[in-house]
């Protein structure tokens, strides 16, 4: 039987119940039942009823979902982790299978005591809001580089009002096109008038449609082993900041009075290698407790680790057996891939990240120069096809809409028109100089891997050119912004020190940023080096506390032997 004093340190550690003083801790802990759950026992199956919210006291549970005919893992879940609030909450049936993975002793609350704790605890209800809207749209969403042990935590995009300000000026372009079709109604009946106007209101909607899939593209992570920050700028940048939560300094919330008005803010984490930033977070206090229990949480984890890491090289160096640990539940196989489309084949020969300037590639992060760079190399190809293409364009409507103006002057020729026919034959040419030039500029790429720096350079159908060093070898970076432009357009160049050379990523998107990647993966490199001394000096300590247990008897006999009286 749990005492009600370990139960209320039990409820503190879990985000759930922060801000809840001591007696209604107290009340919380003496509603608790205890139940426990063999290895293998199921707890509750997928369309069960819903009649208890359970916390993980000890032990680890696995949540299934079965949909088609096909198990879906969603979480392994272990010691002060809870599961089954969203029956209780949407009064629903429950969504999945959950079996003990292990020997659990759970904590479980009724629904009659749950339902009384959310009714009456409104810092209650904010924090299980926030934890059922990360899990749903997680479950939503399914990252494919989330490793299979790891669960999300929390799970959030910037706030609306970020939103809202970014469609300002996107809604008010909207005059522009509206302004312009009234004046072909009413004042000018000229078709130059409405064609400008279809593409300005074209334009208008793109700009709010580009808008909505950006903001909804960036997500601020919590898992059981990073903190995530996740951007995307569609077809330009895709970029995943990252740290261990081990590596984790300090966390703080910055707020405005605005902020603090709508519950949005910033959540600041500071690791050994900078900083990861949650910009304009909704509850920004919610996801800065989650943060800091999964910190605390690997902080005690790494403690008993070590410990038992110990323990085991000792036992090892004493030829005594190690203790058995369980097997991890085999993976679900993946279903075999489907053949691509001939569309999909297409885009994969030309390269579906051909314009991103920076993207991720398993444990890559790939860089290319800056758009302006690609303007200035390809402009001439760029205006001679946008030329052409318009004038084709125009050339047709003018066609359509004229009907002094027939597709097929002779009637009894099949002759078409002769400015369309000179239109669309000179496109293709620039249209072909202009893809040459595209993949010219996208062919020469920066990798940072956990292993080394690659600068690599690409002509199409031509020579390559690669260097490369290891992260260990880097002394020292710095980077440059040269101009207007690379200010204006945050643009510039990022020099690698290595030995007695240098490496240059030239007109990278956001140096700072890139010189950031760098370091944080040259530090886990060094991290990992470091780990791996730490390991070869334990088992050294280990060797000699086992010689010490061995001979721990004959140098007794020796001390009394050399204290014996003449």
């Amino acid at each position: 039987m749990i005492e009600i004093p370990a139960r209320v340190a039990f409820l503190r550690k879990i985000h759930l119940f922060y801000g809840l003083d001591e007696s209604e801790l107290e009340t919380i802990a003496s509603q608790l039942e205890e139940v426990s759950y063999a290895s293998g026992q199921v707890i509750f199956q997928q369309g069960g009823k819903s009649d208890y919210f359970y916390m993980i006291y000890k032990g680890s549970v696995r949540i299934v979902r079965k949909h088609e005919r096909k198990e879906i893992q969603l979480a392994v879940l272990v010691a002060n982790d809870y599961f089954g609030e969203m029956g209780l909450i949407h009064r629903r049936k429950r969504s999945g299978t959950v079996t003990a993975t292990s020997d659990t002793l759970l904590l479980v609350l009724s629904r009659e005591n749950f339902e009384s704790l959310y009714k009456r605890s409104a810092l209650l209800r904010l924090n299980l809001d926030v934890a059922v809207r990360s899990r749903k749209l997680a479950r939503t969403l399914q990252f494919k580089w989330l490793r299979e042990d790891e669960v999300i935590y929390f799970l959030a995009r910037k706030h609306p009002i970020i939103l809202y300000q970014k469609l300002t000026l996107p809604v008010l372009s909207l005059g522009l096109p509206l302004v312009l079709f009234y004046a072909h109604i009413a004042i000018v009946d000229s078709f130059i008038v409405a064609f400008a106007a279809t593409l300005a209101l074209l334009f208008s909607i793109g700009w709010i449609a580009w808008n909505i899939v950006d903001w909804g593209n960036d997500y601020y992570i919590v898992t059981n082993q990073r903190v995530v920050w996740l951007e995307k700028v569609v077809g330009i940048y895709d970029s995943r900041q990252e740290s261990p939560l081990s590596t984790i300094l300090s966390v703080g919330v910055e707020t405005t009075q605005t902020g603090r008005i709508l519950d949005f803010g910033n959540v600041v984490i500071r690791t050994f290698v900078g900083k990861i930033v949650f910009s304009n977070v909704s509850h920004p206090e919610q996801a800065q407790h989650m943060i800091e229990e999964y910190w605390n949480r690997t902080k005690a984890q790494a403690v008993s680790l070590e410990k038992e890491a110990m323990k085991n090289a000792i036992r090892k160096h004493l030829g005594l057996p190690l203790p058995s640990t369980p097997k991890p539940a085999a993976p679900t196989p993946a279903a075999a891939p489907s053949k691509p489309r001939t569309a999909s084949a297409f885009l994969r020969l030309l390269g579906a990240n051909t314009l991103k300037l920076r993207y991720e590639f398993g444990d890559h992060v790939i860089y290319r120069k800056h758009w302006v760079v690609l303007i200035f190399q390809a402009w001439a190809p760029f205006a001679g096809t946008l030329v052409l293409l318009l004038a084709f364009l125009f050339r047709l409507f003018r066609i359509i809409f004229n009907p002094a103006l027939p597709l097929f002057p002779h009637p009894d020729r099949w002759t078409p028109d002769t400015w369309l026919v000179v239109f669309f034959l000179s496109f293709f040419p620039f249209a072909a100089w202009l893809v040459y030039e595209i993949i010219d500029w996208s062919n020469d790429k920066y990798e940072v891997t956990n292993e080394q720096i690659i600068d690599i350079d690409r002509k199409p159908f031509g020579t390559e050119s690669r260097n490369a060093a290891q992260l260990e070898s880097i002394l020292g970076t710095n980077y440059i912004r040269k101009g207007i432009l690379g200010n204006l357009f945050n643009y510039g160049t990022v020099y690698i020190t290595v030995g007695g050379t240098k490496l240059a990523f030239e007109d990278v998107i956001d140096p700072a940023a890139v010189q950031s990647d760098i370091d944080r993966r040259r530090m886990a490199r060094s991290a990992a080096q470091a780990a791996a001394k730490v390991a070869a000096e334990r088992e050294r300590m280990a060797e000699w506390l086992a010689t010490y247990h061995r001979n721990a008897e004959t140098f007794k006999e020796e001390e009394r032997r050399n204290t014996k009286p003449e």
